[in-house]
């Protein structure tokens, strides 16, 4: 800092002192009876003088200590600069290096934040990369193998790679598309029968190879949401409860209602979950110790089912008990008329 500067920033006490000392040379100068006014005017203002520059000269010293390892601070541009700043001298410094510290650490967390999302999106990637390709080199495989196989053989599982890359595809769409979610969803009622049926057809044909029985119930649900992004979910979790029920096994969907919500409930017998796996099935990535053990997973299934219920307004619970079932419901807050209340 400067001496310009610093007088700058003085320029009001300055103008204050100059006003005052003006004011009372005129009342000195006026004043009746009195022959020596001049001289004591004189004598008053160039004490005055004196001391004020004393004040302004100390202060400029005083101030420019701080400043001083304030801009050594800023020129050293460390990641810890926050920390390194000189120790304040007034009430007015601390509380603007307070706010420079918060704006600082908010800029740090967001950082944090974008890194993580980042390193989150590489993972999942990758994980998606390696997930298709299974399919891919299978069906080489059955071309390559294709002697002494019939067509229908051939066209079938050639069907069942491609459902399963189109299944992953899925997934890295709407993953894709969680930020944006804001402006592409229109909640109206919707009839969740038809929509869990079209999930139902969509994976006819798993339920038919491991003999695993559909029930629904007959009764006609409406729900307030939206049917793309709710039909996502469903298949989420009806793709989830074929794959880790054994064949035989059985998958029943339940409506029930009461003056709170509307829930839909997907319950399946199959290998069911651990007890310490439970409360994190939701987690991006997760995928337990029957992901690992049973089936290979990339853990994004329910993560995305969780967001995108949370987004639509809804909640996910899940419910199971390792060896018997597992239980996924959907809740539907009911919209409560103010005349009601």
């Amino acid at each position: 800092m400067s001496v310009s500067e610093y007088v700058r920033d003085k320029r009001y006490f300055l103008l204050f002192y100059t006003c005052l000392m003006l004011f009372i040379s005129m009342v000195m100068l006026f004043s009746e009876n009195d022959q020596n006014n001049l001289s004591n005017v004189l004598y008053i203002n160039i004490s005055c003088l004196i001391f004020v520059c004393l004040y302004i000269t100390i202060g400029y010293f005083y101030r420019k200590v701080f400043f001083k390892g304030l801009v050594e601070t800023i020129e050293n541009a460390e990641e810890q600069f926050a920390i390194l700043f000189p120790e304040v001298q007034t009430n007015q410094q601390k509380r603007f290096l307070e706010l420079v510290k918060k704006i600082h650490q908010d800029n740090r967390n967001q950082l944090q934040h974008l890194n993580d999302e980042k390193k989150d999106q590489q993972e999942f990637i990758l994980s998606w990369i390696h997930e298709v390709k299974l399919p891919i080199a299978a069906s080489r495989l059955l071309m390559e193998n294709s002697e002494n196989k019939t067509t229908d053989y051939l066209i079938d599982k050639f069907e069942d790679e491609l459902d399963k890359i189109d299944n992953y595809v899925e997934q890295a769409l709407y993953y894709s598309r969680i930020d944006s979610f804001s402006t592409d969803y229109f909640i109206t009622e919707v009839t969740a029968n038809q929509i869990i049926k079209s999930s139902v057809k969509k994976y006819s044909k798993l339920f038919i190879n491991k003999e695993i029985q559909f029930q629904m119930d007959d009764s006609t649900q409406f729900v307030q949401s939206d049917s793309k992004w709710l039909g996502f979910v469903i298949d989420q979790i009806i793709a989830n409860s074929i794959k880790y029920t054994e064949r035989g096994g059985k998958v029943a969907v339940q409506f029930e209602e009461d003056d709170r919500e509307k829930r839909i409930s997907i319950l399946d017998s199959g290998i069911g979950i651990a007890t310490e796996d439970l409360s994190r099935v939701f987690q991006k990535g997760f995928t337990g110790l029957t992901g690992r053990n049973q089936h290979k997973s990339t853990g994004i299934g329910l993560y995305l089912a969780k967001q995108l219920t949370r987004k639509l307004g809804h909640t996910l619970s899940i419910q199971s008990e390792e060896g018997k079932y597992t239980k996924v419901t959907i809740h539907f807050p009911k919209i409560r008329n103010y005349r009601d209340l």
